[in-house]
């Protein structure tokens, strides 16, 4: 993800990519870009030849460098999710509140052409309102990280401090959800369990019900322990149950509509290449990134730029956190009694 922001801010003519730091590849990274590679992201938060940050380490880092990013005055750009707690969540969206800085979140999905389509239709009432909505994320890890192109050993997969795959998997769904809906969630039931990977002491496998503040409800089942060859189209799938119709789509593959008992096809995405590292810095994948990038820039020049804000992502990891919490208690887990 870092070379991925890196090459969004490097195509837009709004930005200057300008220093990297982090991880065993970034003086490649550095050299590609024709940029200066810092020997750690504390020395590149305190340059004062920067405006902004792109913290794209592994999840437990977040807190303290979107901290000091605050202290040094930059604003920030930061994958998802945003911290591993809540309290560590709402500390970086005070920080850089009290200091007038922009906090984006990277909800990238948002700029995906197919997302917005769906959310003009939601909002637009073409299948009414909205009554239920079946997610997925299903994948096998092990294909991912066989893939050398994509580098990195994913030890940060099961270091303790990542909590849970949870964390990498849901705050994308969760997002969508609340922005196609322009709904909260409510509550969150869940059961977590961890399979194959013996090694492994966090979840990486949860079957989760969410309701929302507008009484839809979702389901939500998250796994990267699949076994190849997978289910087909289940690695990021929805299907929309609405009072007068039903979407049905893979936000990287095409997005069907039923209406009158005949379903359309409505949108195709052109292959995004997500899953091959040959494919990843194709346009086809890079321009929701480049559009989330400049929607962050707006943002800090006081624009609506569409990206996700603090807020956004305090109540993503919140919802993750309640599903934890739930799996735990077996109780049903209230996202308000989470939040401050």
């Amino acid at each position: 993800m870092g070379r991925t922001h890196a090459d969004a801010a490097h195509r837009l003519d709004s930005t200057r990519l300008v220093a990297v730091a982090g991880g065993r590849r970034a003086a490649q990274l550095a050299a590609d870009y024709g940029v200066d590679e810092v020997a750690t992201t504390a020395e590149l938060i305190r340059r004062d030849d920067i405006d902004a940050i792109v913290i794209s380490t592994p999840h437990h880092c977040h807190v303290e460098e979107a901290l000091l990013a605050a202290d040094c005055g930059k604003h920030a750009l930061i994958e998802k999710p945003l911290a591993t707690t809540v309290d560590d969540a709402v500390r970086m969206r005070t920080a850089l509140a009290d200091r007038g800085l922009t906090l984006a979140v990277g909800y990238h999905q948002r700029f995906r052409e197919s997302n917005k389509t769906v959310r003009r239709l939601i909002q637009d009432g073409a299948i009414g309102a909205v009554r239920c909505i079946q997610s997925s994320a299903l994948f096998d890890i092990d294909t991912m990280r066989g893939d050398s192109g994509f580098g990195g050993d994913w030890s940060w997969w099961k270091d303790p401090r990542s909590i849970a795959h949870l964390l990498n998997s849901a705050p994308h769904n969760i997002d969508l959800c609340r922005w196609w809906l322009g709904s909260e969630v409510v509550t969150a039931a869940a059961l977590s369990g961890t399979y194959r990977e013996t090694d492994n002491p966090n979840e990486n496998t949860t079957m989760a019900l969410l309701s929302f503040d507008d009484g839809a409800m979702c389901t939500y089942w998250s796994s990267s322990v699949v076994a190849d060859p997978g289910f087909a189209g289940e690695d990021f799938r929805f299907r929309v149950m609405g009072d007068e119709g039903l979407l049905d789509f893979n936000p990287f593959d095409k997005i069907q509509m039923a209406r009158g008992g005949e379903w359309e096809t409505v949108y195709e995405q052109p292959p995004v290449g997500f899953d091959d590292s040959n494919a990843a810095y194709g346009l086809s994948r890079m321009q929701a990134y480049c559009d989330q990038m400049q929607g962050f820039v707006d943002a800090v020049g006081g624009a609506v730029g569409g990206a996700g804000n603090a807020d956004d992502g305090v109540v993503g990891v919140a919802c993750v956190i309640a599903m934890l919490e739930s799996s735990r208690t077996g109780q049903t887990v209230r996202i308000d009694d989470l939040l401050p």
